[in-house]
């Protein structure tokens, strides 16, 4: 099984396979790439190749393995702080005394920060890489490793998530998703720039759209100011927090059909749709007042007065 379970990227797992083969192990692993790239499946399929009973690569059968891709290792360990945008200091700090505490079972000790660290975190990261314990191993997970100080950099080793190619996207997309259009995943992959957790995202996120969401696009295409408001009247009774995903969903189908105008492939037929009846300008202005009605929905404006107000804004 090895890496396998990481799509593409066959430099980085080449690398890692020939180095831990030679036992070569980092105690400091930066996986870099954008949202939906894998970072997270790189540094499962990492932790258990360092724990793995065989060297090399992840046997994924071993016992060590499978607790390590269950999440149940307790050598293994993930470090959030869902408080914050990014990993509080002292939080940074536990870890770093925790770290000198040897292993329950495994010969590692790991660590994943799968979410980022600010500079304060970085410095007191900083400390215990620069001596480390034999056993200790921190994996960091970043989408901007631009903003990383330049002595964390020199001190990591660098695995740089690439995208994949159209033809392995498509493979893996119809594989998970057969109920998906062609024409919906080709423009999945168009827009993910080659990542598969976006191109999944993009697809799921069309798969879950609202009624209202449907009924509001085809009233905007097809100019029909009865069904907008057979649309948006009975929305004026939702919540708040009702509303917001609903037009959060009509602004991304409305962009869809930008994008469908500038040239790129429509990613459903309604947004090829909008695209064919509607101009660019009016496209750029019924999102621009879409934003403002979601600025108004968070800045606790009633949904009776938004609703009503896009009745009249978007005729």
């Amino acid at each position: 099984m090895g890496f396998e379970g990481l799509l593409g990227n066959e430099r980085v797992k080449e690398n890692l396979r020939r180095s831990l083969a030679k036992g070569h192990a980092s105690h400091f692993y930066l996986i870099s790439g954008p949202a939906g790239s894998g970072k997270r499946t790189l540094a499962r399929l990492l932790s258990a190749a360092l724990m793995c009973d065989h060297p090399g690569s992840p046997c994924l059968g071993c016992n060590p393995c499978r607790k390590v891709m269950e999440n149940i290792h307790p050598d293994c360990i993930t470090v959030t702080d869902p408080e914050h945008k990014n990993v509080a200091v002292k939080i940074v700090r536990q870890i770093r005394d925790d770290m000198f505490i040897r292993p329950n079972e495994g010969n590692k000790k790991i660590y994943i920060f799968p979410q980022e660290l600010g500079v304060e975190g970085q410095n007191a990261l900083l400390k215990i890489l620069e001596e480390p314990p034999s056993y200790g191993v921190f994996l960091l997970l970043t989408e901007n490793p631009q903003q990383l100080l330049p002595t964390i950099h020199s001190r990591c080793v660098h695995l740089a998530l690439q995208p994949l190619t159209e033809d392995v996207l498509r493979r893996e997309l119809e594989k998970r998703m057969p109920q998906a259009e062609t024409e919906a995943i080709s423009a999945a992959i168009l827009r993910s720039g080659g990542f598969l957790g976006q191109a999944l995202q993009l697809l799921t996120d069309e798969d879950s759209n609202l009624p209202q969401t449907q009924a509001f696009l085809q009233a905007f295409a097809q100019r029909d100011h009865l069904l907008l408001a057979q649309t948006l009247v009975p929305m004026e009774k939702w919540k708040r927090d009702q509303l917001i995903p609903a037009l959060h969903q009509w602004r991304i189908g409305l962009q869809s059909a930008l994008q469908c105008r500038s040239g790129m492939v429509a990613s459903s037929q309604l947004a090829a749709e909008i695209a064919a009846r509607r101009s660019s300008s009016e496209l750029n202005q019924a999102i621009a007042n879409l934003q403002k009605a979601l600025d108004y929905a968070q800045s606790n404006v009633s949904p009776a007065a938004i609703c009503g107000w896009l009745q009249w804004t978007l005729r």
